[in-house]
Protein backbone atom coordinates (compact mmCIF):
# COMPACT_ATOMS: atom_id res chain seq x y z
CA UNK A 1 0.00 0.00 0.00
CA UNK A 2 1.80 3.46 -0.84
CA UNK A 3 0.41 5.85 1.65
CA UNK A 4 2.02 8.51 -0.16
CA UNK A 5 -0.71 8.26 -2.95
CA UNK A 6 -3.58 7.64 -0.32
CA UNK A 7 -3.30 10.53 1.48
CA UNK A 8 -2.69 12.58 -2.24
CA UNK A 9 -5.48 11.29 -3.30
CA UNK A 10 -8.52 12.02 -0.49
CA UNK A 11 -11.91 12.75 -0.87
CA UNK A 12 -13.23 15.73 -0.40
CA UNK A 13 -16.23 17.83 -1.20
CA UNK A 14 -16.23 19.82 -4.18
CA UNK A 15 -18.27 22.15 -5.75
CA UNK A 16 -17.77 25.55 -7.46
CA UNK A 17 -14.59 25.43 -6.61
CA UNK A 18 -15.23 25.44 -2.92
CA UNK A 19 -11.88 24.59 -0.77
CA UNK A 20 -12.36 22.07 1.24
CA UNK A 21 -9.54 21.32 3.52
CA UNK A 22 -11.06 19.95 6.33
CA UNK A 23 -9.75 16.43 5.90
CA UNK A 24 -5.96 17.79 5.42
CA UNK A 25 -6.15 19.49 8.25
CA UNK A 26 -7.66 17.03 10.43
CA UNK A 27 -4.39 14.38 9.22
CA UNK A 28 -1.85 16.97 9.44
CA UNK A 29 -3.14 17.57 13.27
CA UNK A 30 -3.26 13.95 13.69
CA UNK A 31 0.57 13.33 12.44
CA UNK A 32 1.46 16.21 14.66
CA UNK A 33 -0.37 14.65 17.83
CA UNK A 34 1.53 10.59 16.52
CA UNK A 35 4.84 12.97 16.22
CA UNK A 36 4.61 13.94 19.64
CA UNK A 37 3.35 10.53 21.28
CA UNK A 38 2.94 7.86 19.20
CA UNK A 39 0.26 6.26 21.97
CA UNK A 40 -1.88 9.50 21.00
CA UNK A 41 -5.62 9.44 20.75
CA UNK A 42 -7.70 11.95 20.22
CA UNK A 43 -11.33 12.43 21.58
CA UNK A 44 -13.48 14.54 19.65
CA UNK A 45 -15.06 16.62 22.85
CA UNK A 46 -11.45 17.20 23.41
CA UNK A 47 -10.30 18.66 20.85
CA UNK A 48 -13.32 20.12 19.08
CA UNK A 49 -12.61 23.41 20.03
CA UNK A 50 -8.57 23.37 18.53
CA UNK A 51 -9.89 21.75 15.47
CA UNK A 52 -12.29 24.75 15.10
CA UNK A 53 -9.82 27.37 15.63
CA UNK A 54 -7.70 25.55 12.96
CA UNK A 55 -10.45 25.58 10.61
CA UNK A 56 -11.44 29.41 11.08
CA UNK A 57 -7.93 30.19 10.19
CA UNK A 58 -7.12 28.00 7.36
CA UNK A 59 -10.16 27.01 6.03
CA UNK A 60 -12.80 28.89 3.84
CA UNK A 61 -14.51 31.86 5.06
CA UNK A 62 -17.54 30.65 5.79
CA UNK A 63 -18.07 28.82 9.11
CA UNK A 64 -17.97 25.48 9.40
CA UNK A 65 -17.39 22.20 11.76
CA UNK A 66 -14.65 19.32 12.56
CA UNK A 67 -17.24 17.08 13.18
CA UNK A 68 -17.23 16.34 8.89
CA UNK A 69 -13.61 15.25 8.82
CA UNK A 70 -13.94 13.51 12.17
CA UNK A 71 -16.12 11.13 10.48
CA UNK A 72 -16.13 10.95 6.87
CA UNK A 73 -11.92 10.54 7.17
CA UNK A 74 -12.39 6.86 7.82
CA UNK A 75 -13.35 6.33 4.05
CA UNK A 76 -10.08 7.37 3.22
CA UNK A 77 -8.43 4.51 4.97
CA UNK A 78 -5.88 6.76 7.06
CA UNK A 79 -8.37 7.25 10.12
CA UNK A 80 -10.36 5.01 12.55
CA UNK A 81 -12.63 6.24 15.27
CA UNK A 82 -14.25 4.20 17.89
CA UNK A 83 -16.99 5.05 21.15
CA UNK A 84 -17.77 3.43 24.06
CA UNK A 85 -19.79 0.53 22.15
CA UNK A 86 -16.86 -0.64 19.90
CA UNK A 87 -15.58 0.45 16.60
CA UNK A 88 -16.83 2.66 13.90
CA UNK A 89 -18.15 6.30 14.13
CA UNK A 90 -21.50 7.11 15.59
CA UNK A 91 -22.19 9.63 12.93
CA UNK A 92 -21.08 12.86 11.88
CA UNK A 93 -23.36 14.79 14.05
CA UNK A 94 -21.71 17.13 16.39
CA UNK A 95 -24.25 15.79 19.26
CA UNK A 96 -23.23 12.25 18.93
CA UNK A 97 -19.91 12.66 18.69
CA UNK A 98 -19.61 14.15 21.91
CA UNK A 99 -22.35 11.94 23.81
CA UNK A 100 -20.60 8.69 22.33
CA UNK A 101 -17.33 9.46 23.41
CA UNK A 102 -16.04 9.32 19.79
CA UNK A 103 -12.12 9.38 19.76
CA UNK A 104 -9.59 8.92 16.60
CA UNK A 105 -6.31 8.42 15.50
CA UNK A 106 -4.32 7.36 12.65
CA UNK A 107 -5.46 3.94 11.36
CA UNK A 108 -3.23 0.87 12.80
CA UNK A 109 -2.13 -0.18 8.90
CA UNK A 110 -0.58 3.76 8.82
CA UNK A 111 1.12 3.90 12.01
CA UNK A 112 2.69 0.89 11.58
CA UNK A 113 4.44 1.77 8.42
CA UNK A 114 4.91 5.24 10.30
CA UNK A 115 6.97 3.03 12.65
CA UNK A 116 8.54 0.88 10.45
CA UNK A 117 9.82 4.57 8.29
CA UNK A 118 9.59 7.38 10.92
CA UNK A 119 10.25 9.54 7.54
CA UNK A 120 7.36 8.52 6.12
CA UNK A 121 5.42 11.20 8.45
CA UNK A 122 7.33 14.07 6.85
CA UNK A 123 7.26 13.14 3.78
CA UNK A 124 3.28 12.76 3.79
CA UNK A 125 3.23 16.14 5.73
CA UNK A 126 4.75 17.57 2.60
CA UNK A 127 2.47 16.04 0.02
CA UNK A 128 -0.70 17.44 2.40
CA UNK A 129 0.90 20.52 2.64
CA UNK A 130 1.70 21.00 -1.05
CA UNK A 131 -1.54 19.80 -2.37
CA UNK A 132 -3.80 22.33 -0.26
CA UNK A 133 -1.68 25.47 1.31
CA UNK A 134 0.29 27.95 -0.26
CA UNK A 135 3.96 27.83 0.69
CA UNK A 136 3.24 31.08 2.64
CA UNK A 137 1.46 29.15 5.18
CA UNK A 138 3.29 26.03 5.26
CA UNK A 139 5.31 26.77 8.47
CA UNK A 140 2.58 28.18 10.44
CA UNK A 141 0.52 25.55 9.81
CA UNK A 142 3.07 23.31 11.49
CA UNK A 143 3.54 25.28 14.08
CA UNK A 144 -0.40 24.95 14.50
CA UNK A 145 -0.69 21.19 14.72
CA UNK A 146 2.34 20.73 16.50
CA UNK A 147 4.09 18.78 13.32
CA UNK A 148 8.08 19.27 13.51
CA UNK A 149 8.78 19.45 9.63
CA UNK A 150 12.27 19.13 9.80
CA UNK A 151 12.85 16.48 12.42
CA UNK A 152 10.04 14.75 9.94
CA UNK A 153 12.36 14.95 6.90
CA UNK A 154 10.00 16.62 5.07
CA UNK A 155 12.64 17.36 2.49
CA UNK A 156 12.69 14.20 0.65
CA UNK A 157 11.12 12.89 -2.13
CA UNK A 158 7.55 13.49 -2.59
CA UNK A 159 4.44 12.25 -5.21
CA UNK A 160 5.32 13.34 -8.39
CA UNK A 161 2.04 16.04 -8.87
CA UNK A 162 2.55 19.07 -10.99
CA UNK A 163 5.44 20.62 -11.50
CA UNK A 164 5.97 24.66 -10.75
CA UNK A 165 7.06 26.82 -13.36
CA UNK A 166 10.73 28.25 -11.75
CA UNK A 167 10.48 31.32 -14.08
CA UNK A 168 7.77 32.09 -12.51
CA UNK A 169 9.05 33.88 -10.07
CA UNK A 170 11.33 36.55 -11.77
CA UNK A 171 8.26 36.67 -14.38
CA UNK A 172 5.80 38.44 -12.02
CA UNK A 173 8.61 40.40 -10.05
CA UNK A 174 9.85 41.79 -13.50
CA UNK A 175 6.07 42.71 -14.43
CA UNK A 176 5.76 44.50 -11.12
CA UNK A 177 9.10 46.00 -11.38
CA UNK A 178 10.61 44.61 -8.70
CA UNK A 179 8.18 45.97 -6.07
CA UNK A 180 5.56 45.13 -3.84
CA UNK A 181 1.95 45.64 -5.49
CA UNK A 182 0.31 46.76 -2.62
CA UNK A 183 2.99 48.74 -0.74
CA UNK A 184 5.62 50.01 -3.14
CA UNK A 185 8.29 48.21 -0.80
CA UNK A 186 11.17 47.68 -3.42
CA UNK A 187 14.61 46.60 -1.16
CA UNK A 188 17.43 44.92 -2.57
CA UNK A 189 21.05 43.96 -0.93
CA UNK A 190 23.65 43.12 -2.74
CA UNK A 191 21.85 43.34 -6.27
CA UNK A 192 19.34 40.86 -5.19
CA UNK A 193 15.95 41.70 -3.88
CA UNK A 194 15.14 41.10 -0.44
CA UNK A 195 11.50 40.62 1.02
CA UNK A 196 9.94 40.31 -2.37
CA UNK A 197 7.96 37.29 -3.20
CA UNK A 198 5.88 35.96 -6.22
CA UNK A 199 2.41 35.29 -4.85
CA UNK A 200 -0.26 33.04 -6.81
CA UNK A 201 -4.10 34.90 -6.12
CA UNK A 202 -5.68 31.39 -7.42
CA UNK A 203 -3.25 29.18 -4.86
CA UNK A 204 -1.20 27.07 -7.01
CA UNK A 205 -2.74 23.95 -5.04
CA UNK A 206 -6.50 24.73 -6.19
CA UNK A 207 -5.15 24.80 -10.03
CA UNK A 208 -3.86 28.46 -10.00
CA UNK A 209 -1.58 28.70 -13.00
CA UNK A 210 2.09 30.26 -12.96
CA UNK A 211 1.00 32.83 -15.58
CA UNK A 212 1.43 36.57 -14.84
CA UNK A 213 -2.27 37.00 -14.82
CA UNK A 214 -1.84 35.02 -11.77
CA UNK A 215 0.20 36.39 -10.04
CA UNK A 216 1.61 39.73 -7.46
CA UNK A 217 4.73 40.66 -6.53
CA UNK A 218 4.23 41.21 -2.76
CA UNK A 219 6.56 42.35 0.00
CA UNK A 220 6.51 39.31 2.54
CA UNK A 221 4.44 40.89 4.53
CA UNK A 222 1.63 41.46 2.30
CA UNK A 223 2.05 38.04 0.62
CA UNK A 224 1.62 36.41 3.79
CA UNK A 225 -1.51 38.85 4.54
CA UNK A 226 -3.23 37.82 1.38
CA UNK A 227 -2.83 34.29 1.76
CA UNK A 228 -4.14 34.69 5.43
CA UNK A 229 -7.60 36.76 3.68
CA UNK A 230 -6.71 39.59 5.56
CA UNK A 231 -5.92 41.64 1.99
CA UNK A 232 -7.91 40.95 -1.76
CA UNK A 233 -8.43 42.10 -4.36
CA UNK A 234 -11.36 44.06 -5.72
CA UNK A 235 -12.92 45.89 -8.90
CA UNK A 236 -10.80 47.67 -10.73
CA UNK A 237 -8.16 46.18 -9.23
CA UNK A 238 -8.64 47.89 -6.13
CA UNK A 239 -6.89 46.58 -2.33
CA UNK A 240 -9.52 44.75 0.30
CA UNK A 241 -8.85 44.98 4.02
CA UNK A 242 -11.52 42.59 5.83
CA UNK A 243 -13.07 44.22 8.48
CA UNK A 244 -12.40 41.06 10.71
CA UNK A 245 -8.64 42.48 10.93
CA UNK A 246 -8.06 44.21 13.99
CA UNK A 247 -4.71 46.51 14.57
CA UNK A 248 -4.61 49.34 17.19
CA UNK A 249 -0.82 50.65 16.41
CA UNK A 250 0.43 53.14 13.76
CA UNK A 251 2.16 50.33 12.18
CA UNK A 252 -1.05 48.24 11.39
CA UNK A 253 -2.70 51.37 9.98
CA UNK A 254 0.42 52.23 8.01
CA UNK A 255 1.11 48.71 6.58
CA UNK A 256 -2.37 47.42 6.90
CA UNK A 257 -5.72 49.27 7.38
CA UNK A 258 -4.93 52.60 5.29
CA UNK A 259 -3.89 50.31 1.84
CA UNK A 260 -7.90 49.99 1.44
CA UNK A 261 -9.31 51.18 -1.53
CA UNK A 262 -5.73 51.65 -3.01
CA UNK A 263 -5.26 50.83 -6.51
CA UNK A 264 -2.81 47.68 -7.05
CA UNK A 265 0.61 49.04 -8.29
CA UNK A 266 1.15 47.53 -12.05
CA UNK A 267 1.93 45.31 -14.03
CA UNK A 268 3.79 47.11 -16.67
CA UNK A 269 2.38 48.60 -19.73
CA UNK A 270 1.58 45.48 -21.94
CA UNK A 271 1.52 43.10 -19.50
CA UNK A 272 -1.90 41.40 -18.35
CA UNK A 273 -3.60 42.62 -14.87
CA UNK A 274 -4.58 39.63 -12.23
CA UNK A 275 -7.63 37.59 -14.81
CA UNK A 276 -10.85 38.66 -13.17
CA UNK A 277 -11.52 34.80 -12.59
CA UNK A 278 -8.49 34.60 -10.45
CA UNK A 279 -9.11 37.64 -8.46
CA UNK A 280 -13.12 36.53 -8.12
CA UNK A 281 -11.33 33.16 -7.02
CA UNK A 282 -9.39 34.34 -4.35
CA UNK A 283 -12.64 36.97 -3.25
CA UNK A 284 -14.87 34.07 -2.55
CA UNK A 285 -12.16 31.31 -0.84
CA UNK A 286 -9.63 33.25 0.88
CA UNK A 287 -10.92 36.83 1.96
CA UNK A 288 -12.58 37.22 5.03
CA UNK A 289 -15.70 38.84 5.48
CA UNK A 290 -16.62 42.05 4.06
CA UNK A 291 -14.13 44.79 3.02
CA UNK A 292 -13.36 47.61 4.88
CA UNK A 293 -14.95 51.29 3.68
CA UNK A 294 -11.55 52.73 1.09
CA UNK A 295 -8.93 54.81 3.62
CA UNK A 296 -9.52 57.57 0.90
CA UNK A 297 -13.13 58.11 1.40
CA UNK A 298 -12.52 57.70 5.73
CA UNK A 299 -10.22 60.21 5.34
CA UNK A 300 -12.82 62.83 3.21
CA UNK A 301 -15.60 61.45 5.29
CA UNK A 302 -13.65 62.85 8.73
Amino acid sequence: MDWLDRVAGLKRWTKHGVRAPHKPLLLLYALGSYQQDTAYELRYSAVEEELKRLLAEYGPANPTTPAYPFHHLVNDGVWEVWTAAGPGSPGSGIGVLRSSGATGRLAPGLRMALGEEPALLGRMARVLLDAHFPASLHADLCEAVGLDPEQAGTGAAVVARRQRDRRMREQILTAYEFQCAFCGYDGAIGGSTVGLEAAHVRWWSHEGPDEVDNGLCLCSLHHKLFDKGVLGLGEGHRILVSRRFVGRSEASRRHVLDLSGRPVLGPQRGLPPVADRHREWHTRQVFHGEAREAADRLVSAG
